[in-house]
């Protein structure tokens, strides 16, 4: 099929940034999206241009490094799957198809559709660490836990740290992200001794890292290629709550 592509080209920072228009032919509706973009720069770099840049890595959906504005939708069209996942099946023969980096004030363009994703590595920082014993791995019914609560806690766990949240929120809000990875050690009796700390260290280096408010309106949630639920949220404020009180 046949493609055109408006991509936003911008060399640093400090630079305005523009959208540029790209005619791609034969495109197979077996490539993946990137596979698209790989395809494109192939045929800049023959043309003696500068192709564009953009993240990826693992390509299989787990290290959250390619995520794009599609279509004005993080990821694309399709639920539940990174940039990297995306099918060019779901687009039409001559289609236009717009790709934006995210847009936020805490992940400034670094050139063209690549982001700075600093401040998640940040907040984990500011997270700290868990109490846990180094060494052999111990037996896994040391330690009791409810099956509800490991089964909440790998929910929260998988958590890919892509952005995605914050790209879709119109307030550019971290908080499904600090959520999951809240929920994530506090279900769990390792993550139980720094509990207090961690959370209040978090949610004041969201504050101080430029995101923006949660106003539970869900886009978070629905977006997310990983489906993390918006009831970390939830378990965050309950977290929050109880540690300003104690």
């Amino acid at each position: 099929m046949n493609i055109t592509l408006n991509i936003w080209r911008q060399i640093d920072s400090q630079d305005k940034g523009k959208f540029v228009e790209y005619k791609l032919d034969n495109v197979s509706s077996e490539m993946t999206f990137l596979e698209m973009l790989d395809s494109l720069n192939d045929k800049l770099i023959r043309e003696g241009k500068d192709p564009i840049a953009y993240d990826s890595d693992c390509r299989e959906g787990i290290c959250g490094m390619c995520g794009l504005y599609i279509n004005g939708r993080p990821n694309g069209p399709q639920k539940g799957v990174t940039t990297c996942q995306l099918s060019m099946s779901v687009f039409k023969d001559g289609e236009k198809i717009i790709v934006e980096p995210w847009r936020s004030k805490a992940f400034p363009v670094i050139k063209d559709l690549i982001v700075d994703r600093t401040a998640f590595d940040k907040l984990i920082q500011a997270g700290g660490f868990i109490s846990v014993n180094t060494g052999a791995a111990p037996e896994a019914n040391a330690i009791p836990i409810k099956k509800e609560k490991a089964e909440r806690a790998f929910d929260a766990g998988i958590c890919i740290g892509c952005g995605t949240c914050v790209a879709t929120c119109k307030n550019a809000s971290a908080m499904l992200f600090v959520s999951a990875k809240v929920s994530q050690f506090a279900l769990l009796p390792q993550g139980q001794v720094e509990a207090k700390e961690r959370v209040q260290k978090m949610i004041k280096a969201m504050d101080e890292l430029g995101f923006g408010n949660c106003t539970n309106t869900g886009a978070c949630e629905a977006e997310c290629p990983k489906e993390i639920s918006l009831s970390n949220i939830a378990h965050l404020n309950r977290e929050f709550y109880k540690a300003k009180v104690k």
